[in-house]
């Protein structure tokens, strides 16, 4: 491994970190104001501090105030997985009818660079074919759905966005249904973690990965369209 790298004095105003590793990253005397921080896996780290406080609880507290029903998504029985799921496919049913109103085409503008709406839906099909389809249920990639989008993938072609829809609908309906039976016993087997085969996770587990990705891009879809409707004239 590099050794870290350390600037003194520099002036990074406007610096721009896309996907990139900056754990354990030091600041000493250094101006912040405006800074945008967006980190998904914030509460999962060894949290984050300011002025030598932990801010992660704060920060999540008022993540679920403001998005309600997201702290419900490490449900342990299948009773409450059923409500954490119904309580995310309301809230995305409600961003997809905002996107709806927007001016045509809004759907598929991509907000500095990330992902558009669409491409949103598209990664959330793939993400449902991982974690269940795969992880779960044993999918090979054959079975995955054709407009599912890959993480990373910045330079996906535009798909039909009633295509995208549909599949989306497919996909939650798929999750739907899984829980509607599932048992306890299911939900604690194991298996090989989709990603990283020789790595377990539960059933259960891979489940909270599928409610975790949906709140956090809900997040994401969530801001780009307000950047979208505030630049409406």
């Amino acid at each position: 491994m590099a050794e870290p790298e350390t600037f003194v004095g520099r002036d990074l105003r406007g610096a721009r970190f896309a996907e990139c590793d900056l754990s354990d990253v030091v600041m000493r005397g250094v101006e912040i104001a405006g800074m945008d921080i967006d980190a998904p896996w914030l509460s999962e780290g060894a949290g984050l501090r300011v002025n030598g406080v932990d801010v992660t609880a704060f920060v999540e507290q008022e993540l679920d105030r403001r998005f309600p029903g997201r702290g419900e998504r490490r449900a342990e029985s299948p009773a409450d997985l059923r409500v954490a799921w119904t309580s995310v496919e309301r809230a995305w049913d409600a961003a997809i009818a905002r996107a709806a109103a927007l001016p045509a085409g809004s759907v598929e503008t991509r907000i500095d660079g990330e992902w558009s709406f669409s491409e949103t839906l598209r990664h959330l099909v793939h993400a449902t074919d991982i974690w269940l389809g795969k992880g779960v249920l044993g999918w090979v990639e054959a079975d995955f759905h054709p407009l599912g989008l890959k993480y990373g993938n910045r330079n996906s072609e535009s798909r039909p966005y009633d295509a995208v829809l549909a599949a989306r609908a497919d996909r939650v309906a798929m999750v739907r249904d899984f829980l509607a039976t599932v048992t306890d016993d299911l939900l604690a087997e194991e298996r090989r973690n989709p990603h990283n085969p020789a790595d377990t996770e539960t059933v259960r587990s891979c489940l909270h990965v599928i409610l975790e990705e949906s709140w956090e891009h809900l997040r994401f879809a969530s801001r780009d369209l307000d950047a979208i409707e505030s630049s409406i004239v």
